[in-house]
């Protein structure tokens, strides 16, 4: 069953069994390489995209849920690094092994649209599902109140960076 729907802005087709999971669409059909597999339960964040500007866990939203939709990947975001988190993460050092940092920045990224200077409550709930294994919360939480206070540049801008699910 053909599935259309829009990814970082793009009107897409794909072909693939109802229930396959967007995880899989993104990677195996589409070469977005971003998001990652991390537990295949949606318990670690590490799947993390938006869906019509909500943070989804892509591992468990089969592609039949998304007929018409518009989904934001990691390389939606900015894709020139230019997005208030991308600059925070690399000023801040947040990554050790990196590869939940996707997901964490997509719903850092899904935070700081609705909630643009975020308490750490707020940082600390919307967080909450995003594990970490090298355990770089601490740095995640500054970045974010980093990037809460940046001013997002031309090409961020253009792409909605305090508003990740902003039609380009």
């Amino acid at each position: 069953m053909p599935v259309t729907f829009k990814v970082n802005g793009k009107s897409t087709t794909v072909d693939v069994a109802p229930d396959t999971p967007l995880l899989w669409v993104l990677r195996d059909e589409l070469d977005l390489k971003g998001t990652k597999f991390g537990c295949g339960a949606g318990t670690c964040g590490a799947c993390t995209v938006h869906v019509k500007g909500v943070p989804t866990r892509s591992c468990r939203t089969p592609i039949s849920r998304l007929e018409g939709s518009e989904v934001t990947t990691i390389e939606g975001l900015s894709p020139d690094g230019s997005h208030p988190l991308q600059r925070a993460w690399i000023e801040l050092d947040v990554p050790q092994c990196g590869y939940c940092q996707a997901g964490q920045l997509m719903t850092a990224a899904a935070l700081l649209a609705k909630t643009p200077k975020p308490t750490d409550a707020d940082i600390e709930t919307a967080m909450n599902g995003n594990l970490c294994r090298c355990g770089t919360y601490l740095r995640i939480r500054a970045a974010i109140q980093r990037a809460s206070t940046m001013p997002a540049t031309d090409a961020s801008a253009s792409r909605g960076a305090r508003s990740p699910a902003t039609k380009p």
